[in-house]
């Protein structure tokens, strides 16, 4: 049998996950309601808090389905519905895949087909690799946690400071994968043009740009709702700045 990326078989499985997922959620929300009522908490507060909580996750849920159009081209559907769905980001999820797909001599997003071999390989990558962090939180956690608070509890803002860089260090690691290609400028790649590594730089740049907008316009008491909507808001025109960008640099 040929295999196929978008195989039925592949779909059943996602979709049987993500429903355990779902059930998972819809359970602990149930337990969650019979708790609050055992409690004598106001159900009118609760049930408005759920309404507003369903409605500001249509914010995220569009970079997700986003994320999801923008791996099938390569891996289909059922791997980056499943991935994105349970744990993951697009950040995470694009560059493991990018990674697997390199160590076996191909690029993502110019991948006619796989084979099975090629899509465990790459699922194994994107699945084992996050989920390390995953086992760390039982491990280190607690530990990590404790080591927090006594800091702050010592010196809050040298605590901050830590927090801020630790932060900053983690945004480096993606910065790098950004700037990966800048070297063309100088050391052309056969295939591609000089100035092409400086698309995902571009792509970035609009993207701040939006978002320190989006940011100095949630300033405005009447525009504090765009805080829920900045992230997909500056990913979708980003992408969409990839367009002309590419056709500019490429």
């Amino acid at each position: 049998m040929e295999f196929s990326v978008n195989h039925p078989i592949l779909f059943l499985l996602a979709g049987f996950l993500v429903l355990v997922v779902l059930a998972q959620s819809v359970y602990f929300l149930v337990k969650a309601l019979k708790r609050s009522r055992e409690l004598g908490m106001d159900q009118t507060k609760i049930r408005k808090t759920i309404k507003t909580a369903a409605i500001f996750t249509i914010a995220p849920a569009v970079s997700i389905v986003i994320s999801v159009i923008t791996l099938s081209k390569s891996l289909g559907l059922p791997l980056p519905w499943l991935r994105l769905s349970v744990v993951g980001s697009l950040s995470y999820e694009a560059i493991a895949a990018a990674n697997a797909v390199s160590a076996m001599g191909l690029e993502l997003g110019k991948i006619d087909s796989l084979t099975a071999q090629q899509f465990v390989n790459i699922a194994l990558v994107m699945t084992i690799s996050i989920m390390v962090g995953i086992w760390l939180v039982p491990v280190i956690g607690k530990k990590l946690l404790g080591g927090m608070t006594t800091l702050e509890s010592r010196d809050a803002k040298w605590a901050g400071i830590f927090q801020n860089a630790m932060f900053i260090g983690m945004i480096s690691a993606f910065l790098g994968y950004v700037f990966s290609d800048f070297s063309r400028l100088w050391a052309p790649v056969e295939g591609y043009s000089a100035t092409s590594g400086l698309i995902p730089v571009c792509v970035m740049a609009v993207s701040a740009i939006i978002m320190v907008v989006l940011g100095l316009l949630m300033r405005k008491p009447k525009l504090s709702w765009l805080g829920d909507y900045a992230l997909p808001i500056s990913l979708v025109l980003g992408m969409v700045s990839a367009i002309p960008i590419t056709a500019w640099l490429s």
